[in-house]
């Protein structure tokens, strides 16, 4: 048996070698939901209509940024077979062309503010609550801007292996973040009591301290060298023609599933502060059980381009299944936890004086959360199969599965609570068994193998080595 467990970490494409990339990754994803899960943590202490606002808010802010995350994420699998094919200088070339796309970016989502703030009027979501909600997501937004540029440098860091660097980041802005939620929204040290507004306040200054940590990274004496940062400087037609290719379809995918996500949520939200609340703490416990696999998802991403980049699709595969056995290993430790715990972990977002909103919020909410646990192993391998199928260019593919798995789901609340009548809990139900069900289909696009012959990379051969004179860093 220890013969067999050995193998998982020799040979490339074995355990050791995907942990190396994604364990960095993980954190740098559980900084980034500890911020959000703080806010709503912090606020919830006010009362359980400002954690929802907060939720609504942070929603509407990611949904309006989520097509350019999207487009600017296929950068890490680019980075990756550009290195895997030998081209670094191509790498940073990737990076110029996506911050052209994140600048771009900014300026439109900053002209949509006043139609955001008009379309959230249309939920039917507790006045209460939609006030508390404008003011956060008015914030909050700015540090949506902020993580897109520093997402552009996350990508690189990704695609060339080097994820320590996002990991450091990340805790950056994770900690300026926590320590300056707390101290503007309770008013400690001599500040003002800001309330929410303080949770949008500590998100920014921790967002921008983050950029600036990856930023001195990627601008570092050695990586200008290696890479030839400043000799890349310019518009590269076919950096940019492959990016907008292959990334527009993980940023139509990303845009969908938010406006659908989003949706879903703000159906239950309709139903009242109760089921709001609950739906709240619920999907801020599923948070933090999937984001660590996301880091899982850009790691196997990673190999997968660098693998496929090299021509050698043996071994993405067995990095996939290095990916299966460790997602499975921490989806085990979360479906123990929401099934045996889910009282402890609801209890978690009790306010300081209890209410008798939060008493009648903490049953149907422990229910929910114990449901939950039905779908957190399957979540393990899709992330998985998807993270192979986009490293080695399946991207559209992968739009279209997910994008009807999202759709899918959200008319099931409309359906099942406003139109038959049944309650949340058959609601919640339904939707986790169709996500069960429709898990099948990433499995099996994985199986047929079509992955293995796909090619992004189509340059001739001497494009692997830079001009004369045009070495990295000269």
């Amino acid at each position: 048996m220890l013969k067999g467990i050995d193998k998982w970490f020799t040979g490339p494409g074995n355990v050791r070698e995907l942990l190396a990339i994604a364990f960095p990754m993980v954190v740098s994803s559980a900084c980034e939901t500890i911020m959000t899960f703080t806010d709503r943590l912090f606020l919830s202490r006010l009362g359980p209509e400002y954690m929802n606002a907060s939720m609504g808010g942070w929603l509407t802010s990611f949904t309006m940024m989520a097509f350019f995350m999207g487009l600017i994420g296929f950068s890490t699998a680019l980075v990756a077979q550009y290195l895997g094919a030998g081209r670094k200088h191509r790498c940073s070339s990737v990076v110029v062309q996506a911050f052209g796309i994140a600048v771009v970016s900014c300026g439109l989502i900053l002209i949509m503010l006043p139609l955001a703030n008009y379309l959230m009027d249309f939920f039917g979501i507790a006045p209460e609550q939609l006030v508390l909600q404008k003011i956060y997501f008015n914030l909050v937004i700015y540090a949506a801007l902020l993580s897109v540029f520093r997402h552009v440098l996350s990508c690189f860091f990704s695609g060339i292996g080097r994820t320590r660097v996002i990991m450091v980041s990340a805790l950056v802005a994770m900690l300026v973040n926590v320590v300056g939620n707390y101290i503007l929204i309770f008013g400690k040290l001599g500040f003002p009591v800001y309330g929410i507004r303080g949770a949008g306040y500590g998100t920014i200054i921790g967002s921008l301290c983050g950029l600036l940590v990856i930023g001195f990274a990627y601008f570092s004496k050695s990586n200008r060298k290696e890479f030839g940062v400043l000799n890349c400087l310019r518009f590269e037609p076919k950096s940019m023609g492959k990016l907008l290719r292959f990334g527009s379809p993980m940023g139509v995918e990303m845009l969908l599933n938010f406006i659908a996500f989003t949706g879903l949520i703000m159906v239950f939200h309709s139903h009242g502060l109760v089921v709001a609340s609950a739906v709240t703490i619920v999907f801020n416990w599923d948070m933090v059980s999937y984001v660590p696999l996301i880091g899982l998802e850009i790691g196997m991403t990673s190999l997968s381009g660098r693998y496929m980049g090299a021509g050698k699709p043996d071994i993405v595969h067995r990095a996939a299944m290095s990916g299966m056995k460790v997602g499975w290993l921490y989806s085990s430790v979360i479906f123990l936890f929401f099934v045996l715990f889910p009282d402890v972990l609801v209890r978690v977002f009790s306010p300081e004086q209890e209410t008798m909103l939060f008493y009648q919020t903490e049953p149907l909410a422990i229910t929910m959360l114990r449901m939950a646990s039905f779908y957190v192993m399957i979540e393990a391998a899709i992330v998985i199969f998807i993270g192979a199928l986009r490293g080695a260019g399946d991207t559209y593919w992968t739009m279209g599965a997910s994008v009807i798995l999202h759709w899918m789901l959200l008319p099931i609340p409309l359906v099942v609570m406003n139109w038959l009548g049944y309650s949340v809990i058959v609601a919640w139900g339904c939707v986790i068994l169709v996500f069960m069900t429709f898990s099948l289909v990433f499995y099996l696009r994985y199986r047929n193998g079509k992955w293995r012959s796909l090619r992004v990379i189509h340059e001739p051969v001497e494009d692997m080595f830079p001009p004369a004179g045009h070495l990295p860093g000269n």
